[in-house]
């Protein structure tokens, strides 16, 4: 009843702010926004500053009841506690040292085929990717594991470090992802939907990695020499052992969502307990292991949760500010296509990428860009698929892809800036391939949603 008492006291208002028209108010809050991200402050920090200042502006003090009133909604929001628990349990399984036994696995099933280790490597970035659910780990771990192996057997190292940004990269989008967790939070689009969304596309751009690779060094054997080293069968089969628990546990996890039988923050509980069973079976539980995966799963989770804090609220002023009519009326008034409207948004968050990380990119974006979505009639689940998918090629983008900053921060001396930006454009080229397949061929990201219970 008081949010309603503060929007009929905004509206008698109206007439004191013609001075303010919403697209000036659009500029000033996006311009000050830009500023404070510039100057390096915490953008969770940004967004509520900002976002209290112009409520203040437009409503004056009675307006920050609704500033409380988000905080209070978003931190009983119960799909926000999927967000520490999927962290949790991808620490879980990363102290677990699991890493070093899926390269093993990989090792002995690729390292007699042409650019296999390269390959192999990229497979195990998407297996680890669905248990981290971002890409920073995947790209540390595999780089710090297999880049030394690569550059051991000959590899070229464009190929080896090309192949370990790419695939660490699809840590964003093959479920469960962080940010489609938090692009779920901010936009109100099903979480369950949006993990189902990204497996395929997931799955197809590792598909198109692969198969560059394969074809490359089949063309040019130099890049990725096949070994003379070989394992008996046996030897290959008893290496799967050590992979069995944690595949289960994420496809336990992802067939609960797909089914309905729990909800994606259920099954993110189910996930971080199903990662402490994992690390008492492998006989690696202890309190050294859990510290460390805990302190690291509160660090992050805090900085994201306290982003979508920030991000309802400045969302709550700039819908004072009638930013989004303003945006909805300039767009109808557009004679274009409206996939070329969306082809437009890929191409700002490809710019945008360049210099933004991905959370970034939403609280940026998404109060101008998911009611235009909404308006010309695409499916939100689509719409968020290709964000993902666009912000997985912004890591590997220079000048400030993020995996690039944490490739040379491992690598060893002989990798330079240059080979490190170099090795990234073939693959960079492959994701904007599959992004293109996605926009033509929708099905490919919506097919399995379309099946869930």
């Amino acid at each position: 009843m008081k949010s309603s008492a503060v929007r009929e006291d905004l509206e008698a208002k109206k007439g004191e702010q013609e001075f303010m028209e919403p697209w000036l108010l659009t500029v000033l809050i996006f311009a000050a926004l830009l500023t404070f991200i510039i100057l390096g402050l915490p953008i969770a920090f940004c967004l509520a500053g900002i976002g209290i200042i112009f409520i203040l502006l437009l409503a004056g003090p009675k307006g920050l009841l609704i500033v409380a009133t988000q905080y209070y909604k978003q931190g009983t929001n119960f799909v926000l506690i999927a967000v520490p628990l999927f962290i949790l349990m991808a620490n879980l399984l990363e102290v677990s040292n699991i890493a070093d036994d899926l390269f093993d696995m990989m090792y002995r099933w690729t390292i007699r085929l042409p650019g296999g280790l390269a390959s192999g490597t990229v497979v195990i970035c998407a297996i680890f990717a669905a248990m981290a659910g971002i890409s920073g780990v995947a790209t540390v771990t595999m780089g710090l594991i297999a880049l030394p192996s690569m550059l051991k057997h000959k590899y070229d190292k464009r190929m080896v470090v090309g192949s370990v940004m790419a695939g660490g990269a699809l840590g964003i989008l093959i479920p469960p992802s962080v940010i489609a967790i938090l692009y779920g939070a901010i936009t109100g689009t099903s979480i369950g939907r949006l993990f189902m969304g990204g497996f395929f596309p997931g799955i197809l751009l590792a598909a198109l990695f692969i198969v560059y690779i394969t074809i490359r060094c089949l063309i040019q054997p130099q890049l990725g020499p096949p070994a003379d080293e070989s394992f008996s069968w046996k030897e290959k089969w008893n290496s799967l052992k050590f992979i069995i628990l944690p595949f289960a546990l994420i496809a336990f996890v992802l067939v609960t969502i797909y089914l309905g039988i729990a909800t994606p923050t259920e099954a993110a509980g189910i996930g971080a307990f199903g990662s402490v069973i994992c690390l008492i079976i492998y006989k690696r539980f202890n309190w050294q292991n859990i510290k460390v995966a805990v302190v690291r799963s509160l660090i992050i989770a805090c900085m994201a949760i306290w982003i979508v804090f920030g991000a309802h609220c400045f969302t709550a002023a700039y819908s004072m500010a009638k930013g989004s009519d303003f945006m909805l009326t300039l767009v109808s008034g557009l004679n274009i296509p409206p996939i070329a409207m969306i082809g437009i948004m890929m191409f700002i968050y490809l710019i945008l990428g360049m210099f933004m990380d991905p959370v970034g990119q939403i609280v940026l974006t998404m109060p101008v860009f998911f009611p235009i979505v909404d308006y010309l009639g695409f499916d939100p689940v689509w719409f968020g698929v290709l964000f993902i998918m666009n912000c997985e090629m912004d890591y590997i983008t220079p000048p400030f892809g993020f995996n690039l900053f944490y490739m040379k921060a491992i690598a060893p001396p002989e990798v330079s800036m240059i080979d490190i930006y170099m090795s990234v454009w073939p693959f960079v080229a492959l994701q904007a391939l599959g992004i293109a397949l996605v926009m033509v061929f929708p099905e490919i990201a919506l097919w399995l949603p379309g099946k869930m219970f």
